[in-house]
């Protein structure tokens, strides 16, 4: 099984895309910055902010159901580069 090179690479990079995602994140303390803007003006504005979601995605926050992160931000990840790639294959074959 002869695997193209530009495949390869992109199974790597899904591969290795949790330690920057997922495991960096949490050793430098990432936090998404409009959360923390919304967290810093509601404690300067004494406002209370309710958490108000109208669609949460196919796969919110890089998920997966029953699995842990990491496997679950790989598994996100080869689910949207083949959400990309179907279509540009289909239209090679055509």
């Amino acid at each position: 099984m002869n695997i193209p090179m530009k495949f390869l690479v992109i199974i790597i990079l899904i591969a290795v895309s949790p330690l920057f995602g997922v495991i960096g994140a949490e050793i430098v303390g990432y936090h998404e910055p409009l959360d923390v803007a919304v967290d810093t003006a509601s404690q300067i504005s004494g406002v209370e902010v309710k958490e108000v979601s109208y669609w949460s995605g196919i796969l919110p926050d890089y998920t997966v159901p029953g699995v842990n992160n990491v496997t679950g931000y790989i598994v996100s990840g080869f689910i949207g580069v083949l959400i990309l790639l179907v279509p540009f294959i289909l239209r090679r074959k055509m």
